[in-house]
């Protein structure tokens, strides 16, 4: 257990938060340092969306490159490494030197900031020890905002389950949770989701609700942009194994991404948002 708080206190670091296991981390190694920061003061949040990826807007998404977040992390970020075609976002990891890492990885993020709502992604995971494949939300100092985040991670190591949790203000403050994905999250397409309300947040997959969170200490308050993103470590070994010998490109496989506004319409008929009271 010990060793996991050690690891997540570092895993806090690659999303730009200073860890004591390796050091202050400056913005430009977060995974949302190389993104165009907004104004200090802003509020506006994001509308309802549908994402197929029959293409890639850059109105809508930020596609990371040339950094990476921390010395955890065994990858640089690369925008060759993905690609939307045929209604599918694929994201690609490989061995490929890039920058001061001898791996590439991708990542994309929204250009805008949402509140509470619906989160949704179907998507495939990547499998391989030492691999992560994440959905999640995100925002932070590099933000000039606290650390709150909620998440989805499927760790390579064992791709029959998801991981869950959320931070507050840079600390892990839900317990981490491991549930079952029917089939494997790697073997075929899955839906996951989490419902983000001011008092609860509700995970699910699926459609089946598997996780939920109503302690308002626990509960994460502003305005966050959205993550995919498929990377890698050779440094957190207890929680995301050692990594593999691979050899040629794994990638993870996205099918759709959306966000439904709390009081709007479900969009799609697979929505969770569907099925709120």
């Amino acid at each position: 257990m010990a060793d996991l708080v050690i690891e997540n206190t570092t895993y806090n670091k690659r999303r730009g938060i200073t860890s004591l296991v390796f050091g202050a981390c400056a913005p430009i190694l977060s995974g949302i340092g190389g993104a165009p920061a907004a104004h200090a003061g802003e509020v506006t949040t994001g509308e309802s969306f549908v994402e197929t990826f029959d293409n890639l807007s850059t109105k809508r998404w930020y596609i990371s490159d040339g950094w990476s977040n921390g010395d955890h992390q065994n990858c640089t970020w690369s925008k060759n490494q993905v690609r939307a075609a045929d209604g599918v976002l694929r994201l690609t990891f490989q061995k490929q030197k890039y920058k001061d890492r001898d791996y590439v990885c991708a990542e994309i993020q929204t250009n805008q900031r949402f509140g509470y709502g619906t989160y949704e992604v179907r998507m495939k995971a990547a499998a391989g020890s030492g691999l992560n494949t994440g959905f999640f939300s995100y925002i932070g100092p590099v933000h000039k905002q606290p650390h709150d985040e909620i998440d989805f991670e499927v760790l390579g190591k064992n791709p029959a389950k998801v991981q869950i949790n959320q931070f507050v203000n840079g600390k892990e403050v839900g317990d981490q949770k491991l549930v079952d994905v029917p089939g494997g999250a790697d073997q075929d397409f899955h839906d996951y989701a989490f419902v983000w309300e001011k008092d609860r947040i509700r995970w699910f997959v699926d459609g089946q609700l598997v996780g939920e969170a109503t302690d308002p200490a626990k509960l994460p308050s502003h305005p966050s942009k959205i993550y995919v993103s498929l990377w890698s470590s050779d440094k957190l070994k207890s929680w995301m194994g050692t990594l593999a010998d691979f050899d040629g490109p794994v990638t993870a496989e996205i099918d759709r991404i959306a966000f439904t506004a709390l009081g709007d319409a479900c969009q799609f008929s697979e929505s969770v948002a569907c099925l709120q009271d």
